[in-house]
């Protein structure tokens, strides 16, 4: 109860109308409290954002707001979206034949689920991603950190696959491409950006968090490039992007990934190999740790943003053992930008144009975490 009261003090609008801006236009659209949550007709919403909704049978409806569909049921606290389960502060309810949304689902929800809409808790305003990013946004009050990893480099080439033009394509030169842009992209948004390397040099795995936490950076973020299992049918046919946090990997593939990007120790020193390091007691005991929650929120965010950008189909947030992810404290995720064995995402990944469209998305990921971030914790300071 107490958190359905601390989401909907944060995410609910003024408390008569809920102010909706799409292309310079703004309407307003009343609000009905109960229990201190914010309701408003899904009728008006979708009318207001040029959505729709769609009655299905046994009170269930079918509603699309920022080009994202939702099925919601009367009385029951969760929407779901693409195939995920989001949870509610309340449940969507009819009233008087009509569907009422938790305003939750459009500040909050719709966001995280892709829908092209920003919620902004200053003007207390919902609007279009268009019409967001007209405006000029103020960076947090206090300069945020990010550590931006690229994979691999030096004598660790990393995967290596072929594009389109079967011109080898080498993962370090991905990666530090991404990265470069990412940090550009960054820095244009008012951030303060850490490379763990800017040049074609190999970084131990260990030393990159220890980079991170040296930084007191707010957020890690590790470009990879991943590689088909050659024992799949049709390994050269996979392709995507997925976005990892550290926990126990759950799944056969899961534990692959970690292992390929996890490998890099065999071009490492001895000097350079973490002495008495057991991983798997470090991810049992990071699986407790207060940035877990967070790390899967910042996941979210990026599979999101490539979602809207990357030609490739989204295969999820993930986990896993990652050792370049153990030693930073702070929210870390690591992105698996496509496949370097598939000709098309190599293609993609490999040209300036792609390296931009990647980092670009990204960015916004981390910009928008970073303010539901700071909303959920209610200052512009430090974590």
């Amino acid at each position: 109860m107490m958190l359905a009261l601390l989401l909907a003090a944060t995410l609910s609008p003024s408390a008569d109308s809920l102010r909706i801006t799409v292309r310079g236009r703004q309407s307003a659209i009343p609000v009905r409290t109960e229990s201190h949550t914010a309701f408003v007709s899904a009728d008006a919403v979708a009318a207001a954002l040029g959505g729709s909704i769609q009655r299905l049978p046994n009170h269930r409806y079918l509603v699309g707001v920022g080009g994202v569909a939702f099925e919601l049921a009367d009385r029951v606290p969760f929407a779901v979206s693409d195939g995920r389960l989001y949870p509610l502060v309340a449940a969507a309810r009819e009233r008087d034949g009509r569907l009422e949304l938790p305003v939750q689902l459009l500040t909050d929800v719709a966001p995280r689920a892709g829908a092209r809409l920003a919620w902004d808790p200053v003007q207390r305003t919902l609007a279009t991603k268009e019409t967001a990013a007209q405006r000029s946004v103020a960076p947090p009050s206090r300069r945020r950190v990010i550590v931006v990893d690229a994979g691999h480099g030096g004598r660790d080439p990393g995967m290596r696959g072929w594009d389109t033009n079967r011109t080898p394509v080498r993962e370090k030169d991905i990666t530090l491409g991404v990265a470069r842009q990412l940090e550009r992209e960054l820095e244009q948004r008012g951030f303060a950006v850490v490379m763990t390397r800017s040049t074609d040099t190999l970084i131990a795995l260990n030393d990159r968090g220890r980079i991170a936490n040296r930084s007191k950076g707010d957020l890690f973020i590790s470009i990879h490039v991943n590689a088909a299992n050659p024992r799949w049918k049709q390994p050269t046919a996979a392709r995507g992007f997925e976005t990892y946090f550290l926990a126990e990997a759950k799944t056969e593939d899961e534990r692959r990934v970690a292992q390929m990007e996890n490998e890099v120790v065999r071009f490492e020193t001895e000097a350079d190999a973490p002495k008495h390091d057991p991983l798997g007691f470090i991810i049992n005991d990071m699986a407790q740790n207060e940035h877990l929650r967070e790390s899967n929120d910042l996941a979210e965010s990026v599979q999101a943003a490539l979602r809207r950008v990357h030609p490739g189909p989204s295969r999820g947030v993930k986990q896993a053992g990652f050792v370049v992810l153990v030693k930073a404290y702070m929210p870390a995720v690591l992105v698996e930008v496509g496949f370097g064995t598939n000709q098309a995402d190599a293609a993609f990944m490999s040209s300036e144009r792609g390296q931009r469209t990647l980092a670009t998305a990204i960015a916004d990921a981390a910009s928008e975490y970073l303010s539901r971030y700071e909303q959920r914790i209610g200052v512009g300071g430090g974590r």
